[in-house]
């Protein structure tokens, strides 16, 4: 295939099929599917949720994910040609992955995203938008993609036999082009897939977490306004803050142990620029405190009565798409302090 840009003057210009193995390691072509996951599967998106993921045999996957129906979707990833071996590794890691539960699927997305608070379904359902009318059984299936710049016809063949036997392959094939001034260009094509006793421990890489510059930077005019003050009142009452990948956790400090009162997320995440509770969650302070459920209750209905939170699962969200007045940001203050004092007066559980 040839590929041309259109200059200014309405000519064209060619971009040249570049061999991607002549300047980038293969680690950079895992690094750009990662963030760009959309259509390397025939029929829709795949929510990441985990890269170099650790197997029983000590094996590495390039990338795991979910589709929207829950089915995990295991990636591998050649920068050249697949070698024959290629299919069979990665049936290998769908085995694997077949014997993973929900709580260890929960674990590598927590491990990616260096986040403990995530919850797998929330993070799943913010993610492809699902209506809360559409029930999710994770990892009922399972399901390989394979990408290289020449999927070979021994693994297309082999791919198509095991399609008619139903299991779910796919494979893509990807073209680099370089053109003048350095503009660089990836097509991919799917090339196989648009024809009519479980592991004790799993471990993932983690991505980089962000900074608070960072993370300001990445807000709106009014996602700055509500989290300025939220996080100056960290610094102000001394609560530890924990960054992650896209946001953070506010906690306190029980004599060396954190225990959150809330999260802050920015436009970019799944969540969307808002502050989630931390009442019911992993690390909660239902699980993690000795805060009486009657007193998780008030500060629940607390929340509830500043008009800013709305039930999201076990937690509450408070989105910040709009300008909020002082008194709304008063009150969101005024109740993370509530729920800071509680957690200070009755301590961690024993």
């Amino acid at each position: 295939m040839r590929l041309f840009g259109i200059h200014s003057d309405g000519k064209f210009g060619e971009y040249v099929q570049t061999p991607f193995h002549v300047d980038h390691e293969e680690v950079v072509l895992e690094g750009w599917l990662e963030t760009n996951p959309d259509g390397i599967v025939e029929d829709g998106k795949i929510l990441i949720i985990g890269r170099q993921v650790v197997t029983n045999f000590g094996a590495f996957i390039d990338l795991v994910g979910v589709d929207r129906q829950g089915t995990v979707v295991v990636v591998e990833l050649k920068r050249n040609r697949t070698p024959r071996d290629t299919l069979a590794q990665a049936l290998e890691y769908a085995s694997f992955a077949a014997r993973l539960d929900t709580g260890q699927l929960e674990g590598i997305l927590r491990s990616y995203l260096n986040d403990e608070s995530l919850n797998l379904a929330e993070h799943h359902r913010a993610y492809f938008e699902l209506g809360l009318d559409e029930a999710i059984a994770f990892n009922k299936d399972q399901r390989v993609v394979i990408v290289g710049q020449r999927v070979t016809p021994e693994i297309r063949q082999t791919a198509s036999f095991l399609r008619s036997k139903g299991i779910k392959v796919t494979c893509v094939e990807f073209t680099f082009f370089q053109g003048d001034g350095g503009t660089r260009l990836l097509s991919q094509e799917i090339v196989v897939g648009n024809e009519a006793d479980k592991p004790a421990q799993v471990a993932s890489g983690s991505l980089p977490t962000v900074t608070e510059s960072g993370f300001m930077a990445s807000l709106d005019d009014n996602g700055k306004a509500v989290f300025s003050r939220i996080l100056a009142l960290a610094k102000d009452r001394s609560m530890p803050i924990h960054w992650g990948t896209k946001g953070f956790s506010l906690n306190i400090d029980l004599d060396g142990n954190h225990a959150a009162i809330c999260y802050g997320y920015p436009k970019g995440s799944v969540y969307k620029q808002s502050v989630y509770t931390a009442i019911a969650g992993p690390g909660s302070m239902s699980i993690k405190t000795a805060v009486p459920e009657e007193v998780v209750k008030a500060l629940r209905t607390k929340a509830q009565s500043t008009g800013l939170f709305s039930p999201a699962g076990r937690e509450l969200k408070c989105p910040i798409n709009s300008s909020f007045s002082e008194a709304e940001i008063s009150g969101l203050l005024s109740w993370i302090e509530a729920v800071a004092e509680a957690i200070r007066e009755y301590g961690l559980k024993e």
